[in-house]
């Protein structure tokens, strides 16, 4: 079997067809579980981007509250 001519699918798809159909379901187990982990990590990439998108530049902003107003309000 040549496999320097095929792409990554197939050649994928050659070394599955080897198998078993019992670790065919743990592989297909196994590739739902990368594809689940990438879309989390791919969610949280976003969610930390946003988050330091909305804060970037916040240090530059002026105090809206000063220390005394935060003493009062729970004194």
């Amino acid at each position: 079997m040549e496999f320097d001519n095929m792409t990554l699918d197939e050649k994928i798809y050659q070394q599955v067809q080897g198998l078993p159909q019992s670790l065919q379901e743990e592989l297909l187990d196994f590739v739902q579980f990368l594809r689940m982990k990438a879309e989390q990590r791919e969610k949280q990439e976003w969610f930390d981007f946003s988050l330091s998108s909305a804060l970037k530049d916040m240090d530059n902003e002026p105090a809206l509250y000063s220390l005394t107003d935060i003493k009062v309000a729970f004194e």
